[in-house]
């Protein structure tokens, strides 16, 4: 550590009695919540008060002695009232608040980086993603530090986690990717309470825990017992009393926590098989006052202070560290170490109980140590050491509305992204500059090549490229520290969390990136809840979904997504689109870009396709006013076909998204033929549409526009039959945009392998089903 970030020395009494303010205030801010404020619905409004106590000493030890302001630290979820008591004796959060948990416009349930009033640097609630959630920000930052100069210091980033939190699949998946075992910078500690939500754990399995991270690279420290029990162990007898608690199973343990100080030596010596060992244990026993015994036993390595602080300044700063601290839930707690604590709230008179215990008045439940104490003082000082400068943003970044490259031939949607990203650095330096691609080992196969081939593949350090002079290779993979594509292995759980991070660098350290991920449409599904949570969290960014549907023909049903148009329509914080074509695809993704990276920003979701498409199926004017007026209204989500059709003339309305937007129009054709007039409506962005309908009659402002109206005028309505590759429902709303009846084609059963017709056919996506829809509706 370099001299200057050296901290001062460690004054353990003064962090225990900070500690016990902590405990003392987690415990009230939720006992506020539930037994201070007015509560009619009969629905408890809960909190956890054990799962808080736990941590108390791992987070004093950090936040009281260890942290500095660059450092960055991921709250376990059920810890929330333990992160705002010390945030409160930080000075860092209004007293007002404390009495506000789980209330509208208070504190949030669990740590919210955007909707806590206080500092919380990673949201949490989603069991295992917040805790990597610090994982990808040590690789995001790193990404920004290589890349701009100007970019400010980071320090550690530390994740809190439950030992429960270790059953989830993206634990793993984040600890096995191999760029991981290079962030030094990266601080795990596991509260080891050896509880999860009903039960006391019946095996933790720690030595298959520490096998795990030791073979991906990582430092692993196990803190089981603290200094004062460690003195019994040296003594005689101290080694059978140490090998008997630590042969007792996890729920004997709790059990003796639950015991009178009198009956402890009896349940030690109850394992026992007598001998001179025992006789030795007997006799420790025998002369350790029952009170000592009793807090010998609870003397778990996460509840010593000064064992904690050394820990956390001694380890090795080259490669990413886990803590396995030992802990009791519910520590200091009159609920501590029972089975049932987990969502338990303290009855009035154990709320009594320990306010005497903490010099505490339940009158008064909000006192602060006295500044002119030792414990005050330490607060005052903290506050001051760990409070941030404001950030300086990323000046303004153009992004063109159109990079201006015509459209001759047929072309996917998938491959004019391609294109689009190979043509930005040099059409548009500046915002490709600020683009970072990631894919979950699909680069080549979802049209990266050309971008990658440009800009090479970002590694923490430049990695000898042994195919360089191979003439025959079309991808040159070349991994350096200035490259700007990350490849992950096949987790699309990894590849969503680190693009959440990428785009929240813009907030965390005032360097805007425009973060684009490429993964197979069907596994959005896989990644949902992580992409969720990134946006929920800040992050925004591009997820582009390819291929996509039952276009995919000859992949088959595993690989034929349904239900992705409505995901992306549901998602809040982004804006979903499944463009037709490729003038289309390039105006809303750099539209989409432009959303990126800034205040009161948005993500994107592109759902794209492998199907080669005419562009002069799109009709498109050369007329430079015509041209923009398409464009405005391609990303405000559609357009009707041709542009100077009138609606008042329609006997039926087709409406058609994406990869069938040929179908749709061969469709019309057909009908013409038979005398009947179709109107062609080409939705860019159904969920744009949804929202444009959804915002009619509102009084208050709102995203949606009056492009529904332009799209279906409200003065000649007609049926509609609407047509996409998804699930029909993504569209149903649009009956109810006029009251028109309504046929919606899409698709409900699963795939199989086929040709594209008879994909088409299959699904009743066909020219002639739509044909046969319209006919239906219109009496025909």
């Amino acid at each position: 550590m370099p001299e200057s970030d050296a901290q001062p020395a460690v004054d353990v009494p003064t962090l225990r009695e900070i500690a016990q303010h902590v405990l003392w205030l987690s415990a009230s801010i939720v006992d506020a919540a539930n037994a201070g404020r007015p509560n009619d619905s009969g629905i408890k409004t809960g909190g956890h008060q054990a799962s808080s106590a736990s941590m108390v000493d791992i987070m004093v030890a950090l936040w009281f002695a260890e942290l500095r302001d660059r450092d960055r630290v991921s709250v376990k979820p059920h810890a929330s009232p333990a992160l705002h008591a010390i945030n409160y004796l930080l000075g860092d959060l209004d007293e007002s608040y404390l009495p506000t948990l789980r209330a509208k416009g208070g504190l949030q349930s669990y740590p919210s980086r955007s909707k806590d009033p206080d500092t919380v640097d990673f949201s949490t609630g989603s069991v295992g993603i917040g805790a990597t959630a610090a994982l990808w920000a040590a690789m995001a930052h790193r990404y920004v530090a290589s890349h701009f100069p100007s970019a400010p210091e980071a320090g550690r980033f530390i994740s809190l986690m439950g030992d429960a939190e270790l059953d989830e699949g993206a634990i793993w998946e984040a600890v096995m990717d191999p760029a991981v075992a290079q962030l030094g910078e990266l601080l795990w500690v596991v509260d080891l309470n050896r509880q999860s939500l009903d039960r006391v754990v019946p095996d933790i399995q720690i030595a298959k825990l520490e096998g795990m991270f030791a073979a991906a690279g990582w430092q692993v420290v196990v803190l089981k017992w603290g200094r004062l029990i460690s003195r019994l162990f040296q003594r005689p007898g101290g080694q059978a009393l140490r090998a008997r608690l630590e042969a007792m199973p996890n729920e004997e343990y709790q059990r003796m926590l639950r015991a009178d100080s009198s009956q402890i030596v009896e349940r030690i010596l109850a394992g026992t098989d007598g001998g001179d060992e025992t006789e030795a244990l007997r006799s420790l026993l025998a002369e350790t006052p029952p009170a000592e015994l009793a807090a010998a036993i609870r003397d778990l390595g996460g509840h010593d202070l000064g064992l904690l602080v050394d820990t956390f300044r001694d380890v090795d700063d080259h490669r990413p560290t886990v803590v396995f601290a030992y802990t009791i839930k519910g520590r200091g707690l009159p609920t501590e170490g029972h089975p049932n604590n987990h969502s338990a709230l303290l009855t009035p008179s154990q709320m009594d109980a320990l306010a005497a215990a903490s010099g505490a008045d339940r009158q008064a439940p909000w006192a602060r140590p006295a500044p002119d104490t030792a414990a005050g003082r330490l607060c005052l000082d903290r506050g001051r050491t760990l409070h941030r400068a404001p950030l300086t943003p990323t000046p303004p970044i153009p992004v063109p509305a159109s990079l201006g490259h015509p459209y001759r031939k047929p072309v996917s949607t998938q491959a004019a992204l391609g294109r689009l990203l190979a043509d930005l650095p040099r059409d548009a330096p500046q915002a490709a500059a600020r683009v970072i691609t990631c894919s979950p080992d699909v680069a080549s196969s979802t049209n990266l090549g050309g971008w990658i081939n440009k800009t090479g593949v970002w590694s923490v350090t430049d990695r000898r490229d042994w195919f360089a002079d191979d003439s025959e290779r079309v991808l040159r993979w070349r991994e350096v520290s200035n490259g700007q594509h990350i490849e992950l292995g096949i987790a699309e759980v990894n590849l969503v969390s680190l693009l959440g991070e990428l785009g929240a660098t813009w907030s965390r350290w005032g360097e805007r990136l425009i973060p684009i991920a490429t993964i197979y449409d069907p596994f959005v599904s896989r990644a949902l809840e992580p992409w969720s949570y990134g946006m929920y969290a800040g992050g925004q960014s591009i997820l582009v979904g390819t291929p996509s549907g039952v276009t995919l023909a000859p992949e088959g049903g595993a690989h034929q997504s349904i239900t992705t148009p409505s995901i992306g329509l549901e998602q809040p914080g982004c804006v979903a689109w499944e463009p037709a074509f490729a003038q289309d695809l390039e105006w809303c993704f750099l539209h989409a870009m432009s959303q990126v990276g800034v205040e009161g920003g948005t993500s994107a979701y592109f759902r794209l396709s492998t199907r080669p498409i005419d562009p002069a199926l799109a009709r498109l004017t050369d007329d430079p006013d015509g041209r923009e007026r398409r464009r405005r209204q391609a990303i405000a989500g559609g357009y009707r076909l041709p542009a100077d059709h009138h609606p008042e003339d329609e006997d039926v309305t087709l409406v058609g998204v994406g990869a069938l937007m040929p179908e749709v129009l061969a469709a019309a054709e057909s009908l013409a033929a038979q005398g009947i007039s179709a109107g062609v409506v080409c939705l860019t962005s159904p969920d744009l549409v949804f929202r444009s309908f959804q915002q009619r009659g509102r009084r208050e402002p709102g995203v949606g526009g009056g492009i529904l109206d332009e799209l279906l005028p409200p003065a000649h309505p007609t049926p509609l039959v609407t047509v996409l590759d998804g699930h029909p429902h993504t569209l149903a709303f649009l009956g109810a945009a006029r009251g028109d009846r309504s046929r919606c084609l899409g698709v409900t059963e699963f795939g199989q392998s086929s040709s594209l017709a008879d994909a088409y056919g299959i699904h009743g996506l066909d020219a002639g089903s739509i044909v046969d829809a319209a006919l239906t509706l219109i009496g025909r």
